[in-house]
């Protein structure tokens, strides 16, 4: 058994050498020409002195126009690869040439603030259009004419329907997480959204996960695929306990020093119920329910980043929309339902190349034969505040 310390460290933040760095710093060396000065400065800035291999794979396609397909895992610089050859190609003070459409709020929100840091610099706007807030507010920032447009489908398609969004602007159309766009829920409204656009627009595609129907793809569409390789960088584990004891354990969790976890749950009511409990226990945890209000969220969102939460609480309906800097840990409060619910999970910690763990809370034998199938698993131990592997 090893000491606390040790498992600890798991929780700092450590870049990895990347395969084929010098390939990689060749290309970023080659974009980076085609890049305004503010951006390259914003780069040194951020330290960003390579690219991801999606990053390098897609940006020559979506700058020449072409209508491209890529996946690549969680945690890859996705948004990235499609924005920085997408916001190139931008003419400012040309209204709603950019359509970008995410599956859920909170990834909308996401890519409209990392759109808005490489945007601003090149003179270009971007708003946000999403449920649950003032379309009344968001027809009045339509009329500002700003040249990108982010949003969910539903909302996006209520403003094309009142001709407050004019898709025959749209040179480009993204997809962010297209897997899930293009399933039954959203899929109507996102052909609906294309039907508008002009015959000759470019469309992207990005996702972790290549599952998805091929005949909803367009036709001649290049695609680019990025092994979901083993992340080495990510460290997978289980705990053992009674099913009636799970959120005592997730309290006691909430008191080990540096721990910060995002908790995932299969069940609304299984998170209701649980907040509820740790709430009474006065447990430093607040939920991200679909049922809370767009504002709250983003104060919610905030305040765990800052680390001012230790547990986050949520449902897979957010597992893709949410992208916290450097989040130490996931929680399983089950195993998941399957091997791709759990890579996604999995793929809101060690993104970028960073370390990350992932815990899974086991309460029966059939329970851990089953996380088995997803990753190698060891177990962990709780013992005076301090997490131990056993």
């Amino acid at each position: 058994m090893q000491t606390g310390s040790r498992l600890r460290r798991l929780f700092t933040t450590v870049c990895l050498p990347c395969a084929g760095k010098q390939v990689l710093d060749l290309r970023l060396m080659m974009i980076k020409e085609r890049f305004p000065q503010s951006w390259r400065d914003q780069l040194t800035q951020l330290s960003f002195d390579q690219l991801t291999a999606i990053q390098e794979k897609m940006f020559e396609p979506i700058a020449e126009g072409q209508t491209v397909l890529g996946v690549s895992p969680t945690g890859t610089g996705k948004t990235l690869a499609y924005l920085w050859p997408s916001l190139l190609k931008l003419t400012s003070k040309k209204a709603q040439q950019l359509l970008i459409l995410a599956p859920n709020t909170e990834l909308a929100g996401q890519i409209f603030e990392v759109c808005k840091a490489w945007a601003q610099p090149l003179g270009l706007t971007a708003q946000l259009f999403i449920s649950g807030s003032s379309q009344k507010r968001q027809i009045e920032r339509l009329k500002k004419g700003p040249e990108i447009l982010i949003g969910t489908p539903g909302r996006i398609f209520e403003l094309v329907k009142l001709k407050k969004i004019k898709m025959m602007n749209v040179e480009t159309i993204v997809l962010d997480e297209f897997d899930q766009l293009l399933s039954d829920s959203q899929y109507h409204f996102v052909e609906k959204i294309c039907r508008y656009a002009p015959r000759d627009h470019q469309l992207v595609y990005m996702s972790a996960t290549a599952k998805f129907d091929h005949d909803k793809i367009a036709e001649n569409t290049l695609q680019i695929s990025i092994d979901d390789q083993a992340l080495d960088n990510i460290q997978h584990f289980y705990m053992q306990v009674e099913k009636r004891d799970k959120v005592e354990l997730l309290r006691k969790l909430s008191n080990v020093k540096d721990f910060r976890g995002l908790v995932f749950f299969s069940a609304l009511s299984d998170l209701g119920s649980a907040e509820e409990k740790l709430q009474y226990r006065e447990a430093n945890a607040v939920s991200l329910a679909s049922d809370v209000n767009v504002k709250f969220r983003k104060v919610i969102l905030d305040k765990f980043k800052e680390h001012q939460i230790t547990l986050l609480l949520a449902t897979d309906l957010v597992a893709r929309g949410i992208d916290i800097e450097a989040l130490e840990c996931v929680l399983n409060y089950e195993p998941p339902r399957d091997l791709e619910t759990y890579t996604h999970r999995a793929g809101r910690t060690g993104r970028m190349g960073k370390e990350g763990t992932v815990i899974t809370l086991v309460s029966h034998p059939e329970e851990l034969k089953t996380l088995k199938k997803y990753a190698s698993v060891r177990e962990l131990v709780l013992k005076n505040q301090e997490l131990y592997i056993n």
